[in-house]
């Protein structure tokens, strides 16, 4: 199926994609472009791409909403609705989704007949306030961020008190029983693995509008399901971070928003904590993946659009 022609020109190299180091170039492919696949969501979050039916899903938050995005035809549909506010969305080793859910204040998996399991809504007899985002360990573990911006507002969930601290955590796989790894960020939000899981990388989003507020990403050592030697990988200011994903070189590409043109978009990082490039947006970026049959197709969730683009970079994240 060919799309229609929206009478769009992009000029080759796309003035969109910006090299601040040389060794993004490696990256990059000339005559590919920042694609604009859909749009006329509310806030959109949490990309996961299924490689084996070669299509997208991502939340819509206030819509209430998981989307469908097909690779194959361009189509965008509504996968589920109601969706409970669902945020972050990932993959477990066996091909589940596994989501964060804003309105109930816990973390599904979706089986393959559909029907949804509940892996965990409350710690220490008390509600989690509101999951954001979600990562799977090869072991099964699964790690998720706990800042509770979706009983803030009604605008993403159901307003609502506190009744935890805005932890990070991990659930173990055999006990399923849940262990507290971080507890001092002010609003824990995206993560994600290195390439060999040795490293996981955890952005604060701290407080909007307290400019006194951490705005940073982090990187921790993970040793035997816990962390050690966290330090600030990269400040944000004056803008934030929110999703992340890390390509196979171990390059961390981070989606950015919340200052404007010349900040919004995508920025990558080298392991070390180099900036070397930019992928600038129209609009806040909200999350991001790799996805694609070669996973080498950078999906980015904005505000109210869904961005992709071509680039040399091979995802290392699972799925």
């Amino acid at each position: 199926m060919q799309r229609p022609w929206d009478g769009t020109i992009v000029r080759y190299p796309d003035p969109a994609i910006e090299v601040i180091d040389k060794r993004f170039k490696q990256y990059l492919i000339g005559n590919a472009v920042v694609e604009r696949l859909a749009t006329g969501f509310r806030w959109a979050e949490g990309p996961v791409y299924f490689g084996d039916g070669r299509y997208l899903l991502w939340s819509d938050i206030p819509n209430n909403r998981i989307m469908r995005w097909d690779e194959a035809t361009g189509v965008t549909s509504v996968y589920r609705q109601p969706a409970n506010f669902s945020n972050g969305n990932t993959r477990d080793r066996q091909g589940r989704l596994v989501t964060c859910e804003h309105g109930t204040r816990r973390i599904t998996r979706t089986e393959y007949d559909g029907s949804i399991t509940v892996l965990i809504d409350r710690f220490d007899g008390k509600r989690l306030n509101a999951p954001n985002d979600v990562v799977v360990h090869s072991d099964g573990s699964v790690w998720f961020t706990d800042p509770g911006y979706g009983i803030l507002l009604h605008y993403e969930g159901e307003r609502a008190d506190f009744e935890l601290p805005t932890n990070v955590y991990r659930l173990d796989p055999l006990t399923g029983g849940a262990t507290v790894v971080a507890d001092d960020f002010a609003k824990p939000n995206g993560l994600c693995f290195s390439p060999d899981e040795s490293k996981l990388y955890i952005v604060d989003t701290g407080i909007t509008h307290d400019e006194h507020a951490p705005s940073h990403i982090r990187v921790f050592d993970v040793v035997d399901g816990r962390l050690r030697n966290g330090k600030v990988f990269q400040e944000m200011k004056p803008g934030f971070a929110d999703g992340i994903r890390c390509d196979r070189d171990g390059n961390l590409w981070s989606s950015a928003g919340w200052a404007g043109p010349g900040f919004d978009g995508v920025h990558c990082y080298t392991p070390e904590g180099a900036l070397i490039g930019k992928i600038h947006l129209p609009e806040c970026c909200a999350n991001l993946c790799f996805g694609g049959r070669k996973k080498n197709r950078l999906f980015m969730a904005g505000s109210q659009s869904l961005y992709a683009l071509y680039v040399e970079a091979l995802g290392a994240q699972w799925p």
